[in-house]
């Protein structure tokens, strides 16, 4: 699945399968402008800083169990987002801090480091990725993606792909060859 937050006419965070198709709402109400997003891959839970609101608020995969996590003026200008164990990693672009937060009760707020600059973080981890089991867009023998000329995105499942062209190019009508 691929998650993502929109604060156009309708602020909302939602998710999709890689290729695009079956796009759902996962959080429509009380939301005004989340930017950003950060996956408890293990728990199936999605988080998100909404910087009209300060603040921080999780919900599961499917659209429920939504609580806030943190919320006041202590977040006001928060940036980025990650999770790792039991705490929420970002960053504050008013003071050029790395904060992190306890994610449970959003107590124990300690800065971190002070920044020249930064807008984005990430924590990259062994443990916090998933083990990846065989999945269709695998290299075939004539090492196309999915036997995809192009692109192969995985579809709604593991087992699903579609393939799509590089701009210029038209998808043929087999399905997986771009002209």
């Amino acid at each position: 699945k691929l998650f993502f937050t929109d604060y156009g006419n309708t602020a909302k965070v939602e998710r999709c399968d890689m290729d695009g198709m079956n796009r759902t709402w996962i959080v429509d109400s009380k939301i005004e402008q989340p930017t950003a997003l950060a996956l408890d891959l293990i728990n199936k839970y999605v988080y998100w800083v909404d910087i009209y609101l300060d603040s921080v608020e999780v919900v599961d995969y499917q659209g429920r169990k939504r609580h806030t996590i943190i919320k006041g003026r202590q977040i006001r200008h928060l940036c980025g987002l990650a999770v790792f164990e039991n705490y929420l990693y970002t960053v504050d672009s008013d003071n050029l801090s790395i904060l992190r937060i306890n994610r449970y009760n959003g107590t124990d707020i300690q800065s971190l480091a002070r920044l020249d600059s930064a807008k984005e973080i990430h924590v990259y981890q062994k443990r916090s990725q998933t083990a990846v089991r065989s999945h269709a867009c695998k290299v075939d023998p004539y090492g196309m993606p999915g036997g995809c000329s192009h692109i192969c995105l995985l579809s709604s499942n593991y087992k699903a792909r579609t393939c799509r062209c590089r701009t210029g190019f038209i998808l043929g009508s087999d399905g997986r060859s771009c002209k």
